[in-house]
């Protein structure tokens, strides 16, 4: 996803802590060009969800080679509820791509250039039924940059009340709640291994740890 489509260097010079990202990699990072050469590119799939491209490259070291390229038109969104007895809520679904079932966090997309945290609003109450009070931006992210542009945001909701859920009507979703630790275990256990899930869990016990989640 470009920048300029979703406001992303906005975000970015807002939650980007300078002690995590000191000024000279900013000045190194603006000082790299693209190594690749584009001499031409042909559309190879394309449906609402995601477009599919094959580019003729000269790669960074000149040869002459093929990149093909997914492009998202949806944002990744994923939310970690928390109550306030530190238990937290699995949706558990078989995965067309993986052809396994798994456990993840409540997650699903928001259409570029739209907020974030409305599309995690509706689809914390889509697939649990929770409301939440008080929401915390965990993180962005890029999925897997090797070959799509997928870009992910993650929210820690709290506060919590329970309404009904709304699934979609292609969704056949289980839903657990259990204590957040068990969560952590699955993780280290390789049970879960959703990346939006993985970072989401992993990023809470640190807050947890150092106190700005008050256990």
């Amino acid at each position: 996803m470009e920048k300029g489509e979703y406001g992303i260097s906005a975000v970015a010079s807002i939650i980007i802590s300078p002690v995590l990202r000191p000024s000279f990699y900013f000045r190194r990072m603006n000082e790299q060009h693209n190594p690749w050469q584009i001499k031409g590119e042909q559309p190879i799939y394309d449906n609402p969800w995601i477009k599919v491209t094959q580019y003729d490259v000269i790669n960074p070291s000149g040869g002459k080679g093929i990149y093909g390229k997914v492009h998202f038109k949806n944002t990744a969104i994923g939310i970690l509820p928390l109550d306030e007895n530190l238990n937290t809520w699995l949706v558990g679904q078989y995965r067309f791509t993986l052809n396994q079932y798994t456990w993840e966090i409540p997650e699903g997309g928001g259409p570029l250039g739209t907020d974030p945290l409305v599309a995690a609003k509706r689809e914390l109450l889509e697939e649990t039924g929770l409301v939440a009070a008080q929401w915390d931006f965990l993180m962005n992210f890029h999925l897997s940059n090797s070959v799509c542009d997928e870009y992910g945001f993650i929210y820690l909701a709290r506060q919590l009340q329970q309404h009904e859920a709304e699934p979609e009507e292609t969704e056949q979703l289980v839903l657990k709640k259990i204590p957040f630790e068990e969560a952590y275990r699955m993780v280290e256990n390789g049970l879960i291994t959703d990346s939006l899930s993985v970072a989401a869990i992993y990023k809470v016990k640190l807050m947890l740890l150092d106190g700005r989640i008050p256990s």
